[in-house]
């Protein structure tokens, strides 16, 4: 299994690349900026993206999108609809930061709660989780040497995402994180939308905004 987390742009928002080495395919989650250098790490690799996947439609998650769907048009891009105001409005979001952002393609397939996506060996599981925005999901994958899940702006090592901002909710994100996640098994890796990886069991015994136990 291929796994690449880096962190992009100015405001340092993790990108995934996620592939089944044996199988050739991998795909590529939350572009968020430095488009030109996620394209050359997906070619080093030597591996065919499959999708260009999003956790939400935050600028600093999908920023990148229009170049690396220029690099790889045969990807298609992968969005949940209740982020769609959001990522059509990714230019507007920009400048709210002071930064330049192509305007994105658009989606060409949606996702959905419960939604399978095949990489090879691997099966992304997608769950819906909003709060931080009306469309964050998180990806459960399946078949992985370890458990993992990639979460987006939902969870953080030791802390959670905003619900300050547009289509936030820190009741629904709450619920969210309680029902998808810390239902998952203690052991499974969480791979963060910023900082570093952590785990299910830890952030449900420790994190001090949403405990479980």
């Amino acid at each position: 299994m291929l796994l690449d987390v880096f962190p992009t742009g100015p405001i340092q928002a993790n990108c995934t690349l996620l592939g089944d080495e044996d199988a050739g395919a991998l795909v590529i989650v939350d572009p968020g900026d430095e488009a030109e250098r996620i394209v050359a790490k997906v070619r080093e690799s030597g591996l065919r993206p499959l999708a260009i996947l999003h956790t939400h439609g935050h600028i600093d998650h999908a920023g990148g999108t229009a170049g690396v769907k220029a690099a790889f048009p045969e990807a298609p891009v992968w969005l949940h609809r209740g982020d769609l105001e959001l990522y059509d409005r990714l230019a507007q979001q920009g400048r709210m930061f002071g930064l330049e952002v192509e305007d994105p393609p658009p989606p060409d397939r949606w996702l959905e709660h419960g939604q399978r996506i095949p990489v090879g060996a691997l099966e992304l599981e997608v769950r819906h989780t909003p709060g931080h925005s009306p469309g964050s999901v998180c990806f459960v994958v399946h078949c992985s040497p370890e458990p993992l899940v990639i979460v987006g702006d939902v969870l953080f090592a030791g802390s959670i995402g905003r619900t300050d901002l547009w289509g936030g909710s820190f009741e629904t994100l709450e619920r969210s994180i309680v029902e998808q996640l810390y239902t998952l098994p203690d052991e499974t890796r969480a791979i963060t939308g910023h900082g570093p990886v952590t785990t299910i069991g830890h952030e449900r015994r420790t994190n001090p905004f949403v405990r479980a136990e």
